[in-house]
């Protein structure tokens, strides 16, 4: 079995009006994803994705062009299976062979941002094209799921105070347990974050786990503010109050907070996460599959979670393949405990491809079907791929 064809297309799908929201990132006006397809001679074919941003909108054409243009060659007339070794061929590049016989990564200089995000679209890609060749899904093939449950959370949480109960509400009455809902400088002021939390928790009552996530956006002081003022509303972790990038101020948030911090949907590699934690600064990890790498990575960070007794909670805001990606990290993982269910528009999840979204006492299954169990609509691919 050879590969024969390494593809890639930004997929951008405008959001219609009722399903735009606002938050720090502006009004979200689209969803946008590169979708790597990899193909065998024998007609086999893998789907990926690879992330243009972390929020729902971004310019794919960068990655499109090096998935093409700079991956496709090294992987041409290779084994699809040979997954580890094809993600060692991209990461380290024209050293991959030193690399190989050293045990030490030696990696491209885009070893983060845009080169990573395309790695991870071809990763995923192969790993589906894996299973699918061993006539199974790519939970078995990874020795299948470590639960028969993980918590599902609905994402979102935009509206203002008076909003919040119909909105959360939607998601309860869905049949979810979890949600988060966003903070931050949406808000403006800690103390409007902190009245949006505490009447979200009102709201939802105790017995729902409540998240927030301020993406990144508040200072080291604001952020012990939020935590201090939030602590008796028994928030399940506080997701990037402070710039990841920020290693000591995010350190310095978790030792001042009795609530668990969360942090990693826009990290790049195992060794950001290795870094976090041995900074001490996070309790929950959040690798993006679609950034961070692809599958191979994500499991490198999901063995991290385990040997350092933290937990396992992947980012999985983008269409059906990173969430079925996600989830299938989150049950093959001991240390797995949520699967992120994006609310609001999010079209690439809920209509690109059919997938088993039930909900089972907030509760999701693990995936069925050959490898990500994902095909996706070919219409709906022609009908928003942007050239």
């Amino acid at each position: 079995m050879k590969i024969r064809a390494v593809d890639a297309v930004w997929l951008h799908v405008p959001l219609p009006e009722d399903k735009q929201h606002v938050s720090d990132f502006g009004r979200i006006a689209a969803f946008d994803a590169v979708l790597v397809t990899v193909t065998t001679e024998c007609g086999l074919v893998g789907y990926g994705e690879a992330k243009p941003a972390v929020g729902s909108a971004g310019d794919g054409r960068a990655l499109v062009a090096i998935v093409e243009n700079e991956l496709r060659p090294r992987l041409l007339g290779r084994d699809p299976r040979d997954v580890g070794r094809a993600f060692g061929l991209m990461y380290n590049g024209s050293r991959a062979g030193h690399a190989e016989r050293t045990g030490r990564a030696m990696p491209i200089l885009g070893r983060r941002g845009a080169h990573t995000v395309a790695i991870a679209g071809v990763d995923l890609a192969l790993w589906d094209l894996a299973a699918k060749a061993r006539g199974c899904s790519v939970l078995e093939l990874l020795g299948g799921p470590c639960r028969e449950r993980v918590r599902a959370y609905a994402s979102g949480g935009w509206a203002d105070v008076p909003g919040l109960p119909a909105e959360l509400g939607r998601y309860t009455q869905a049949g979810f347990r979890a949600v988060k809902m966003r903070v931050g400088a949406m808000d403006g002021r800690v103390d409007k974050s902190l009245a949006r939390a505490a009447a979200a928790r009102a709201a939802l009552g105790p017995d729902v786990d409540l998240m927030v996530d301020a993406h990144g956006t508040m200072n080291v002081a604001e952020a012990k503010r939020f935590c201090a003022g939030a602590a008796e509303l028994g928030l399940r972790f506080v997701e990037e109050p402070v710039n990841s990038d920020d290693r000591h101020g995010l350190a310095e948030v978790r030792a001042a907070s009795a609530l668990p911090i969360a942090a990693g949907e826009s990290e790049a590699a195992a060794f950001d996460f290795a870094e976090l934690i041995e900074r001490r600064a996070v309790d929950v990890l959040q690798p993006d599959l679609a950034i961070a790498g692809g599958l191979s990575e994500g499991l490198r960070i999901a063995a991290l979670a385990y040997a350092n007794r933290l937990e396992l909670a992947p980012h999985s805001w983008g269409s059906a393949i990173t969430f079925q990606a996600a989830r299938t990290l989150a049950f093959a993982s001991p240390a797995g405990v949520f699967v992120e269910v994006p609310m609001g528009g999010a079209p690439l999840l809920r209509e690109m491809a059919a997938i088993d979204l039930t909900l089972h006492d907030g509760d999701l299954l693990p995936p069925t079907g050959l490898g990500f169990g994902v095909a996706p609509d070919q219409e709906f691919v022609r009908r928003f791929a942007k050239h």
